[in-house]
Protein backbone atom coordinates (compact mmCIF):
# COMPACT_ATOMS: atom_id res chain seq x y z
CA UNK A 1 0.00 0.00 0.00
CA UNK A 2 1.38 3.37 -0.74
CA UNK A 3 1.91 6.18 1.97
CA UNK A 4 -1.35 6.89 3.98
CA UNK A 5 -3.11 10.29 3.18
CA UNK A 6 -5.15 9.55 6.08
CA UNK A 7 -3.54 8.05 8.93
CA UNK A 8 -5.38 6.89 12.81
CA UNK A 9 -3.12 5.11 15.34
CA UNK A 10 -4.20 3.52 18.52
CA UNK A 11 -7.16 6.77 17.94
CA UNK A 12 -8.99 6.46 21.64
CA UNK A 13 -11.81 8.06 22.97
CA UNK A 14 -13.44 7.46 26.51
CA UNK A 15 -17.47 8.71 27.75
CA UNK A 16 -18.02 8.59 31.11
CA UNK A 17 -15.13 5.65 31.40
CA UNK A 18 -16.05 3.66 28.58
CA UNK A 19 -13.83 3.50 25.44
CA UNK A 20 -16.40 4.55 22.83
CA UNK A 21 -13.63 4.25 20.29
CA UNK A 22 -10.65 1.64 21.35
CA UNK A 23 -7.28 1.83 20.12
CA UNK A 24 -8.32 1.87 16.67
CA UNK A 25 -5.72 2.11 13.41
CA UNK A 26 -6.70 2.93 10.06
CA UNK A 27 -4.86 4.13 6.53
CA UNK A 28 -6.63 5.38 3.65
CA UNK A 29 -4.77 6.24 0.81
CA UNK A 30 -5.18 9.48 -1.20
CA UNK A 31 -8.18 9.57 -3.26
CA UNK A 32 -9.46 6.25 -1.58
CA UNK A 33 -12.98 5.59 -0.35
CA UNK A 34 -13.43 3.54 2.54
CA UNK A 35 -16.77 2.44 4.38
CA UNK A 36 -16.86 2.14 8.31
CA UNK A 37 -19.73 -0.21 8.24
CA UNK A 38 -21.27 -1.42 11.84
CA UNK A 39 -24.09 -1.19 14.19
CA UNK A 40 -25.21 1.99 16.27
CA UNK A 41 -23.06 2.42 18.89
CA UNK A 42 -20.09 0.63 17.32
CA UNK A 43 -17.87 3.93 17.58
CA UNK A 44 -18.42 5.15 13.72
CA UNK A 45 -19.77 8.35 14.49
CA UNK A 46 -17.13 9.33 17.05
CA UNK A 47 -14.37 8.20 15.11
CA UNK A 48 -15.06 10.90 12.15
CA UNK A 49 -15.63 13.40 14.76
CA UNK A 50 -12.34 12.67 15.92
CA UNK A 51 -10.76 12.57 12.43
CA UNK A 52 -12.35 16.00 11.90
CA UNK A 53 -11.19 17.58 15.36
CA UNK A 54 -14.36 17.80 16.68
CA UNK A 55 -13.90 15.77 19.45
CA UNK A 56 -10.38 15.23 21.41
CA UNK A 57 -9.09 12.02 21.49
CA UNK A 58 -8.17 10.87 24.71
CA UNK A 59 -4.97 8.84 23.20
CA UNK A 60 -3.94 7.95 19.71
CA UNK A 61 -2.82 9.95 16.35
CA UNK A 62 -4.47 11.32 13.65
CA UNK A 63 -2.31 12.80 10.61
CA UNK A 64 -3.43 14.14 7.74
CA UNK A 65 -1.55 14.39 4.22
CA UNK A 66 1.29 13.76 6.41
CA UNK A 67 0.90 16.09 8.96
CA UNK A 68 -0.51 15.56 12.26
CA UNK A 69 -3.00 17.05 13.53
CA UNK A 70 -3.99 15.24 16.88
CA UNK A 71 -1.41 13.94 19.53
CA UNK A 72 -0.80 13.20 23.37
CA UNK A 73 -4.29 13.43 24.23
CA UNK A 74 -4.95 16.67 22.25
CA UNK A 75 -5.68 18.56 18.89
CA UNK A 76 -3.25 20.02 17.40
CA UNK A 77 -4.69 21.63 14.67
CA UNK A 78 -7.83 23.07 14.78
CA UNK A 79 -11.23 21.82 12.32
CA UNK A 80 -11.42 24.58 10.55
CA UNK A 81 -7.65 23.88 9.51
CA UNK A 82 -7.57 20.24 8.21
CA UNK A 83 -9.07 20.72 5.07
CA UNK A 84 -12.09 18.69 5.80
CA UNK A 85 -15.73 18.29 4.14
CA UNK A 86 -17.98 16.71 6.79
CA UNK A 87 -21.92 15.52 5.45
CA UNK A 88 -23.94 15.34 8.84
CA UNK A 89 -26.25 12.48 9.45
CA UNK A 90 -29.55 14.99 10.08
CA UNK A 91 -27.73 17.26 7.19
CA UNK A 92 -27.41 19.84 9.93
CA UNK A 93 -29.10 22.70 7.14
CA UNK A 94 -29.26 26.16 8.44
CA UNK A 95 -32.90 26.99 7.88
CA UNK A 96 -32.66 30.72 7.33
CA UNK A 97 -30.14 30.68 4.61
CA UNK A 98 -30.69 30.05 0.84
CA UNK A 99 -28.68 27.26 -0.84
CA UNK A 100 -26.06 29.74 -2.31
CA UNK A 101 -26.18 31.17 1.46
CA UNK A 102 -25.09 28.13 2.95
CA UNK A 103 -22.24 27.88 0.45
CA UNK A 104 -21.73 31.58 0.93
CA UNK A 105 -21.80 31.14 4.71
CA UNK A 106 -18.54 28.43 4.55
CA UNK A 107 -16.67 30.33 2.04
CA UNK A 108 -16.82 34.14 3.84
CA UNK A 109 -16.12 31.55 7.03
CA UNK A 110 -12.80 30.94 5.16
CA UNK A 111 -12.12 34.29 4.33
CA UNK A 112 -12.49 33.81 0.44
CA UNK A 113 -12.59 36.87 -1.02
CA UNK A 114 -15.73 38.35 -2.17
CA UNK A 115 -14.44 38.16 -5.81
CA UNK A 116 -13.79 34.41 -6.09
CA UNK A 117 -17.16 33.52 -3.98
CA UNK A 118 -19.53 33.84 -6.78
CA UNK A 119 -17.26 31.27 -9.27
CA UNK A 120 -16.51 29.01 -6.86
CA UNK A 121 -20.56 28.62 -5.82
CA UNK A 122 -21.49 28.24 -9.24
CA UNK A 123 -19.13 25.29 -9.67
CA UNK A 124 -19.56 23.33 -6.75
CA UNK A 125 -23.43 23.69 -7.45
CA UNK A 126 -22.88 22.46 -11.04
CA UNK A 127 -21.04 19.59 -9.53
CA UNK A 128 -23.47 19.04 -7.11
CA UNK A 129 -25.81 19.29 -9.57
CA UNK A 130 -28.00 22.05 -7.23
CA UNK A 131 -28.56 24.87 -9.40
CA UNK A 132 -31.97 24.86 -10.23
CA UNK A 133 -33.21 24.89 -6.33
CA UNK A 134 -29.85 27.70 -5.55
CA UNK A 135 -32.34 29.99 -4.29
CA UNK A 136 -34.40 28.17 -1.99
CA UNK A 137 -34.17 27.29 0.90
CA UNK A 138 -34.19 24.18 2.93
CA UNK A 139 -37.71 23.80 3.95
CA UNK A 140 -38.58 24.14 0.27
CA UNK A 141 -36.54 21.19 -0.73
CA UNK A 142 -37.16 17.26 -1.16
CA UNK A 143 -34.64 15.07 1.01
CA UNK A 144 -32.78 14.23 -2.06
CA UNK A 145 -32.52 17.98 -2.55
CA UNK A 146 -31.23 18.73 0.71
CA UNK A 147 -28.67 15.58 0.54
CA UNK A 148 -27.34 17.58 -2.62
CA UNK A 149 -26.58 20.32 -0.56
CA UNK A 150 -25.01 19.07 2.01
CA UNK A 151 -23.03 17.63 -0.01
CA UNK A 152 -21.95 20.54 -1.80
CA UNK A 153 -21.62 22.80 1.20
CA UNK A 154 -18.55 19.90 2.38
CA UNK A 155 -17.33 20.43 -1.05
CA UNK A 156 -17.20 24.23 -1.64
CA UNK A 157 -14.10 24.88 0.53
CA UNK A 158 -12.00 22.36 -1.92
CA UNK A 159 -11.64 19.63 1.00
CA UNK A 160 -9.18 17.67 0.65
CA UNK A 161 -10.85 14.51 2.91
CA UNK A 162 -14.48 14.43 2.74
CA UNK A 163 -16.59 12.59 5.53
CA UNK A 164 -19.62 11.55 5.24
CA UNK A 165 -21.48 10.22 8.60
CA UNK A 166 -24.95 8.38 6.79
CA UNK A 167 -25.92 10.80 4.88
CA UNK A 168 -28.32 8.46 2.98
CA UNK A 169 -29.90 6.92 6.35
CA UNK A 170 -33.76 8.89 6.10
CA UNK A 171 -33.82 8.80 2.12
CA UNK A 172 -35.84 5.79 0.55
CA UNK A 173 -34.15 2.98 -1.54
CA UNK A 174 -34.36 4.01 -4.81
CA UNK A 175 -33.41 7.58 -4.09
CA UNK A 176 -30.10 6.60 -2.44
CA UNK A 177 -29.47 3.56 -5.33
CA UNK A 178 -29.29 7.09 -7.61
CA UNK A 179 -27.68 9.30 -5.21
CA UNK A 180 -24.49 6.40 -4.50
CA UNK A 181 -24.26 5.56 -8.28
CA UNK A 182 -23.30 10.33 -8.44
CA UNK A 183 -21.28 10.39 -5.10
CA UNK A 184 -19.31 7.16 -6.48
CA UNK A 185 -18.95 8.91 -9.84
CA UNK A 186 -17.96 12.39 -8.25
CA UNK A 187 -15.52 11.34 -6.24
CA UNK A 188 -13.70 9.42 -8.49
CA UNK A 189 -13.46 12.50 -10.52
CA UNK A 190 -12.54 14.64 -7.79
CA UNK A 191 -9.90 11.92 -6.52
CA UNK A 192 -11.50 12.63 -3.31
CA UNK A 193 -10.04 11.05 -0.15
CA UNK A 194 -13.35 9.81 1.94
CA UNK A 195 -14.57 8.27 4.54
CA UNK A 196 -18.25 6.95 4.49
CA UNK A 197 -20.37 5.10 7.39
CA UNK A 198 -23.27 3.33 7.26
CA UNK A 199 -24.60 0.50 8.98
CA UNK A 200 -26.18 -0.89 5.43
CA UNK A 201 -23.60 -3.26 3.84
CA UNK A 202 -25.60 -3.02 0.28
CA UNK A 203 -25.06 1.10 0.56
CA UNK A 204 -20.90 0.29 1.81
CA UNK A 205 -20.80 -2.46 -1.23
CA UNK A 206 -22.59 -0.09 -4.06
CA UNK A 207 -19.81 2.45 -2.83
CA UNK A 208 -16.06 1.08 -2.12
CA UNK A 209 -14.72 -2.46 -2.49
CA UNK A 210 -12.97 -1.50 0.92
CA UNK A 211 -15.13 -2.11 3.90
CA UNK A 212 -14.16 -1.54 7.83
CA UNK A 213 -16.20 -3.21 10.07
CA UNK A 214 -16.41 -1.80 13.51
CA UNK A 215 -17.78 -3.50 16.93
CA UNK A 216 -17.83 -1.89 20.32
CA UNK A 217 -15.59 0.55 19.58
CA UNK A 218 -12.41 -1.78 17.50
CA UNK A 219 -12.36 -2.38 14.15
CA UNK A 220 -12.74 -6.00 13.70
CA UNK A 221 -11.99 -7.03 10.11
CA UNK A 222 -11.10 -4.85 6.92
CA UNK A 223 -8.30 -2.93 8.75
Amino acid sequence: MSEAFLRLVGLTKRFGGRAVVDRVSLEVTEGEVVALLGPSGSGKTTTLRLTAGLETPDAGEISIGGEMVAADGRNIVPPHLRGIGFVFQDLALWPHLTVEGHLDFVLASARTPKRKRKARIAETLRIARAESFARRYPAQLSGGEQQRVALARALVGNPRLLLLDEPMAHLDAQLKTGLLEELKSLQQRLNLTTVYITHDRAEAEALTPRIVMMEAGRIISGQ
